[in-house]
């Protein structure tokens, strides 16, 4: 019996030894050097079996210079949505946290020769629709040598068929046509120039007078004290129209003079120009800056000849909202310094006033904390390590750690520097510090340095800002499928890290003489399960009894952040779920209003008012209860959306599409009203809208403002930054500054349909005629997004339009990309055959192109 156990040991060490030699004789095959590898990407189809899945491909293609062996290798990945299972039953797909996932082979994989093909089917949870829900960031790592990387190109193949565009079976949003854009756009009317507005956003009153003022470099200008600060922002912008190094003030009839009056609003001005004279008049510096940007535009639209001529007008203006902001996520994926300012140029011209600055979430902490510098040495960088000295690869940053959009941070210097440069533009600057979800890199930071700590043998300063416990055993996934990214409130060392960073971040602002008035706290997406197996928790609870379950840990974490601020003489401003509350509703855990921080000056912006999810009315039912609400609304205000659905448009979709149009039609204090469909575009039951609940007079006033938002998961260049926030951001900066509209109040449907045909094509002929152009040059150009054209087949000819009238369509015959020197659209197409249309610019750039057949 003996002998028999020993002859099997060695048999079997036997097979481990064969087997490991074949492992390292196929790896020995590999030439790393010119290891080369592909892969393709597409959908198969989504509803998967009949069920809220999607089902897609990733295709390995190995090269001449490449093979993938039997065992020893993973293809890490980032992925969007949840990935469920693999089909290829040879190979096994591993979520390791967040979006990154590996694929790697089973026991039975047999490897692959070179110049093979691997496809591999994964079902994910969800649908995917464009080309920005493909896997990205692909890298190979290999047992031999597991910290070098082999990055894999991935080619994403369209989408062409309904079966892999069509999210559910009721999903009556098609890919755009140009037949669809055409009929878009046959309600906007071709307007005039001389007869547009030559400011914007459209003033409160605007009146044409009769006479000219003349201006040439012969100029008096004169400044009331409160205003001698702002003389240089009106000289430049007078020498740069005029041409010239300097004015003549020696002697002149003609004049502009700034002009102070009390009895404005902090934020007003008015504009008047004469035959001889042209005045600003406001109580603040920031209405005269508004002021000054007004009398820009006026500028900008003036011929290009000396003398310039200007139109007599009298303009009285002022702000409807005293809160207009972007929020900029500067965490998912970095922005450098100067794109943060050239940002900052844009809202200044647009009369927006607060920059929502969202510095911190799971894939990155951006700011310089002085008594904190793993925050950024760790939550600043993203690339692959075995060792974790940083963060995971996501969001496709790819395995480098040197990569531009997963590392990055701004100094202490470099963020001085931009509330110096938002405070030139009358723009405060609200940081955001998200907590307790959404915290993944500020978790990991503390706990490296706990563990630096540690090793010195120094336990109390380890856990001195220690944001999690260690003996936790709490299970979560959040939205984003991060399962170690919720602080745990219940840790006094929590409490301690949150002072030290707002402490740092009050330093910040003194040093650059900047407005401080909040810190924004997060409060969004703490996923259910957090918290319920912590020991600290436990703890707490039976020390302070007034907390009753782990629920109640909600009020408690912001009741004291809400008094740290108090202290410090600013205010609380959080994401909507703060305003909220778990009750149990049966077995089931709902959310109710949270009455405990109304009446604390507490400010929360909403963002959720999808269709179908039940709180489409939670923005007005907050006001109406007490709270300071911020509107940020994620189906016309988020401007991370995909502009249309289309394959080949960037963005998310999760809460529709939205376009320069939906900002425009956004109704702040009544936005159901002009609601039609839901996010599949099936119309809505008139009831389920009319049964929500409307603002009350109390919660008009409680509606401080509203908020552009641009989450940046998809945005990985400074480009791609700029094509998804503009134009959309013209539709925000007109719905915050000007007057609420004659269509959004009219009752009848029909005479408010009419009027906002109207509305609308005033604003977007102002926006294509005017604006755009402005931002080809201003702050060096902008990449805002250029539509396609529509395009029919009438009467045997192709017949196009464009919702942009000041720009050009031009057109090819033979399929080919029209390019700036073809041929201009000026009427109905006869040629038979594939025609190409595109859309381009005054500065001759184009958008996508559209691609129409005529004839046989």
């Amino acid at each position: 019996m003996q002998y028999i156990i020993f002859y099997k040991r060695w048999f079997i060490a036997i097979l481990v030894l064969l087997a490991c030699v074949k492992s390292a004789f196929t790896q020995q095959k590999i030439d790393f050097a010119k290891f080369d590898v592909r892969a393709t990407w597409h959908v198969e189809q989504n509803n998967y079996q009949g069920k809220p899945v999607s089902l897609s491909t990733l295709t390995i293609k190995t090269t001449a210079n490449a093979l993938l062996p039997a065992t020893g290798w993973k293809l890490y990945f980032n992925f969007s949505r949840k990935i469920t299972r693999c089909l290829l039953p040879d190979i096994a797909v591993t979520h390791v946290n967040g979006d990154l996932f590996y694929l790697a082979p089973k026991a039975g994989f047999k490897g692959t020769d070179k110049n093979s093909v691997l496809p591999v089917s994964f079902v994910s949870a969800d649908w995917v629709v464009n080309y920005t829900d493909a896997p990205e960031g692909l890298f190979f790592v290999f047992d031999s040598n597991p910290q070098k990387t082999y990055p894999v190109p991935v080619t994403v193949l369209p989408s062409t068929a309904a079966v892999q565009s069509a999210r559910i079976p009721t999903d009556k949003i098609a890919f755009t046509t140009p037949a669809y854009i055409y009929k878009q756009n046959e309600s906007i009317q071709d307007i005039p120039s001389d007869s547009l507005i030559k400011m914007f956003p459209t003033p409160y009153d605007y009146k044409l007078t009769d006479g000219e003022f003349t201006l040439t470099q012969k100029l008096v200008i004169k400044a009331d004290t409160q205003f001698t600060g702002q003389l240089p922002q009106l000289k430049s912008m007078l020498l740069k129209k005029l041409g010239v190094n300097a004015l003549d003030e020696t002697a002149s009839t003609n004049s502009i003079s700034l002009n102070y009056n009390s009895a404005l609003q902090p934020e007003a001005y008015d504009l008047e120009v004469t035959d001889t004279r042209i005045g600003i008049t406001a109580s603040t510096p920031a209405g005269m800056y508004y002021g000054l940007q007004s009398l820009f535009m006026v500028l900008q639209d003036a011929p290009a000849s000396q003398p310039v001529m200007l139109h007599a007008m009298q303009v009285s203006d002022k702000p409807r909202f005293g809160y207009r902001a972007v929020m900029l996520d500067v965490a998912r994926n970095f922005q450098p310094k100067q794109q943060v300012k050239k940002l900052i140029d844009l809202m200044g011209l647009y009369k927006l006033n607060k920059l929502h600055f969202h510095l911190t979430d799971d894939e990155g902490w951006r700011l310089d904390i002085k008594e904190l510098p793993e925050l950024t040495e760790v939550g600043g960088k993203r690339g692959y390590d075995v060792t974790g000295k940083y963060l995971a690869p996501a969001l496709g940053s790819g395995p480098d750690v040197d990569n531009k959009t997963g590392t990055g941070f701004y100094t202490r210097e470099d963020f001085i520097e931009i509330l110096k440069y938002a405070k030139t533009h009358y723009i405060e600057v609200i940081p955001e510090i998200e907590s307790p979800g959404h915290a993944r890199a500020a978790i990991k930071a503390m706990d490296v340095r706990y563990n630096r700590f540690m090793k010195q043998s120094k336990p109390d300063e380890a856990s001195r800002y220690m944001l999690r416990d260690l003996a936790d055993s709490s299970r979560y996934l959040s939205v984003q499928m991060y399962n170690d990214n919720v602080i745990n409130v219940a840790l006094p060392s929590a409490y301690t890290f949150m002072q030290t960073v707002t402490d740092d971040i009050i330093s910040m602002y003194r040093e650059a003489g900047a407005p401080l008035t909040t810190i924004h706290f997060g409060g969004d997406e703490v996923p259910a399960g957090v918290w319920e197996r912590s020991p600290a928790v436990k703890q707490l609870l039976q020390k302070n009894t007034a907390i009753g379950n782990v629920d109640d840990l909600w009020s408690y974490y912001y009741n004291r952040l809400h008094t740290m601020l108090k202290e410090r003489n600013l205010h609380l401003t959080a994401w909507e779920e703060v305003g909220l509350k778990k009750k149990l509703q049966g077995k089931t855990k709902i959310n109710v209003l949270n009455d405990n921080m109304v009446g604390k000056d507490v400010h929360l912006e909403v963002w959720n008012n999808l269709i179908g999810w039940g709180a489409e009315d939670l923005a007005y039912r907050l006001a109406n209860n007490g709270y300071k609400v911020i509107l940020s609304c994620v189906t016309n205000l988020y401007f991370d959306m995909a502009y249309e659905k289309n394959f080949d448009e960037p963005g998310y979709y999760w809460g529709g599409y939205t376009d320069i149009d939906d900002a425009f039609k956004f109704i702040p204090l009544d936005y159901l009203k002009n609601v039609q469909t839901d996010r599949f575009g099936n119309p809505l039951n008139k009831k389920y809208v009319s049964t929500r609940e409307k603002l009350t007079g109390a919660g008009v006033q409680n509606i401080v403002g509203i908020q552009g938002a641009l989450w940046a998961e998809t945005i990985k260049s400074t480009g791609q930054m700029e094509y998804m926030i503009l134009p959309k951001l013209l539709g925000l900066a007109e719905r915050a500054w000007s007057k609420n509209p004659q269509w959004a109040t009219e009752r009848n449907k029909k005479k408010s349909a009419e009027l906002y045909a109207q509305a609308f094509s005033k604003f977007i002929n102002t926006v294509s005629k005017q604006q755009l152009p402005l931002l080809d040059t201003y702050a060096d150009g902008f990449n805002y997004r250029i539509p396609q054209p529509g395009a029919v087949v009438k009467n045997n000819a192709v017949v196009a339009n464009s919702k942009y009238k000041g720009f050009v369509i031009r057109y090819t015959v033979d399929g080919s990309e029209p390019d700036s020197n073809s041929a201009v659209y000026k009427g109905p197409i006869t040629a038979n055959g594939t025609i190409r249309l595109r859309l381009f610019n005054h500065k001759g750039r184009g958008g996508k192109s559209i691609a129409i057949s005529n004839g046989k």
